[in-house]
């Protein structure tokens, strides 16, 4: 992934400022993207890590991936290595530039015990109700807690004590000592410490107390040298705070990182929050964090979707200031065009109807070379099987036609991809009046690139020999939510698509079933798919739909 042109924006221009400012020295920018491994990423990380990573490149500046491993209770190593696997997918590198917010854990403690002495952190013994009922409300200022006013001498012995593991959970806080009647509310006196008697899975040695992710946060850039701190849209309230710690802590007084807010990425027709995608698979709503449906990375990938159409899609949605909801079809339109060039065009029958062409010799079999890619020649020709007894599509037949109908119905001609040109004569149906076979004839002097052009059809369709055909299970998509309006945690659940996944068994050419996992193709006229690593066996491809082939998005000119 390489990033060449500039794009002007708001972070852009605020970096262009610093530069031409000189506010940090040799005009360094240096970003970070710094998830909390208790889940996996989904499609608004991917745009929150490409946004960090492309700006570090565009300025030949730095990118740090830091895990902000500060809650040990959600977070796990599988989540760990889950974001490196993706991350590294999406192209993003971070070389030897791998950091993790618990390696700062002792110097995050000394800077809290700097806060204590110069009397500007406090160790609160207040409930949690008592707490709420002190912070006010966002109408209505909060009132100093009654410990506010301990010696700076109590809190230092106090909160050493929380360190040590004396005290019992949610029985104290450190809190910063900032202004219990600010309009904002995360300046009234926020927490900087809780105690948590929980092993932290990275940590040599045992803690008993968590910093809060606002303290943390700035400690860390500040600590990595990070210039441009971009965080979404959420934590524009709370970057006062970010300024106030990195304010009164001696050692980042010189160059402190700024921090610059941009909207969160929310998409139509699917689920982005991790808590919601995580009751999901936790109650095996879905087949795991890298199920199709979901809109993870893992999900996209096992899908089909390549890291080319992601950072398209990432870059033409571009960066804002106020959070919008994007049309889960302009992503698909990214994959649709990634892979027209890409992907291989291959006939698979979906749904079939057995057509026998009367007039075909009946042991005969004649190997069709067809174009893998007919807008790539580059791509080359295969082989396929053609014969007396076929399959095609049962939309491909209609006995009584529509208007502008051009495939097979009753006394029509068509041409078979890449074969000969067939007449409908006849149509069989079962003793219900279900049509079950069509009997075809076929003209002999109209093999596919014989130069024949005595007349032309205006329909063409796609068919496999069914003497050759193999079986195979393709997992057909549908939006995992149906009604995204009004949206929220107590209803989501019953706005899952009941009928989000389709198995069914379908029919292919011998091609097909060279097939490796995560191997794309154009099933013609039903698609683009890709072969699923979870489910496949050697010799049994299992393939998830990508994408259909129509797209209801149109970019912008």
């Amino acid at each position: 992934m390489e990033t060449t042109e500039k794009k002007t924006n708001f972070i852009t221009n605020a970096i262009d400022h610093d530069i031409d400012s000189k506010v940090y020295t040799n005009d360094r920018v240096h970003t970070r993207f710094p998830p909390e491994p208790n889940g996996y990423l989904h499609i608004g990380h991917a745009k929150a890590s490409l946004l960090n990573y492309r700006i570090s490149q565009l300025y030949q500046g730095k990118f740090n991936l830091r895990f902000d491993d500060t809650n040990p209770i959600k977070e796990d190593v599988e989540y760990v290595d889950s974001i490196k696997e993706d991350l590294s997918w999406l192209g993003i590198k971070w070389d030897d530039r791998l950091f993790f917010a618990s390696s700062y854990f002792d110097r995050m403690a000394a800077y809290a015990v700097e806060l204590i002495q110069k009397g500007l952190a406090f160790v609160d013994d207040l409930t949690t109700e008592e707490m709420r009922q002190y912070r006010g409300t966002l109408t209505e200022p909060g009132k100093e807690s009654p410990y506010r006013k301990r010696s700076i001498e109590e809190n230092l012995e106090l909160f050493e004590q929380m360190k040590a593991g004396k005290f019992p959970e949610g029985s104290h806080l450190l809190r910063a000592k900032i202004d219990m009647t600010s309009p904002n509310m995360n300046m009234r006196d926020p927490a900087i410490y809780r105690i948590l008697h929980t092993h932290h899975h990275s940590c040599d040695k045992d803690w008993f107390i968590y910093p809060m992710y606002d303290y943390a946060h700035p400690i860390e850039d500040a600590i990595e040298g990070i210039t441009h701190s971009l965080c979404t849209l959420e934590f524009e309230d709370h970057r006062p705070f970010y300024e106030w710690v990195l304010s009164h802590l001696d050692d980042f007084q010189k160059e402190p990182p700024r921090q610059i807010e941009f909207a969160k990425l929310n998409l139509t027709k699917t689920i982005v929050g991790k808590r919601y995608l995580k009751q999901l698979v936790e109650e095996k709503i879905v087949d795991g964090w890298d199920d199709p449906r979901l809109a993870t990375i893992s999900g996209l990938r096992r899908r089909g979707y390549t890291p080319e159409s992601i950072q398209a899609f990432c870059e033409a949605i571009g960066v804002a200031k106020t959070n919008s909801t994007v049309d889960i079809a302009m992503l698909e339109h990214f994959i649709r065009d990634d892979l027209k060039l890409k992907a291989p065009r291959l006939m698979t029958i979906l749904d079939p109807l057995k057509v026998t062409i009367t007039n075909y010799p009946e042991d005969q079999v004649e190997w069709m070379d067809v174009p893998l890619n007919q807008e790539n020649p580059d791509m080359g020709d295969y082989s396929t099987p053609f014969s007396r007894e076929i399959y095609v599509e049962k939309a491909d037949f209609m006995e009584i036609p529509a208007k502008k109908y051009y495939r097979l119905f009753p006394g029509n001609e068509v041409r078979l991809r890449g074969a000969y040109f067939v007449t409908c004569n006849e149509v069989v149906k079962d003793e219900d009046g279900n049509v079950i076979e069509l009997k075809c004839t076929y003209d002999p002097a109209t093999r596919s690139g014989s130069g024949f052009a005595e007349r032309k059809v205006k329909g063409t369709i796609h068919w496999v020999s069914a003497a050759h055909a193999e079986e195979i299970e393709v997992r057909l998509y549908d939006y995992l939510i149906e009604n995204d309006e009004g949206l929220t945690k107590d209803n989501f659940l019953e706005r899952i698509n009941p009928n989000s996944l389709q198995v069914i068994k379908a029919y292919a050419e011998p091609e097909v079933m060279k097939a490796k996992s995560y191997e794309k193709f154009q099933f013609i006229r039903n698609g683009f798919f890709s072969v699923d690593p979870k489910h496949s066996t050697p010799g049994a491809p299992v393939f998830n739909q990508i994408v259909s082939l129509k797209s209801s998005w149109k970019p912008g000119k």
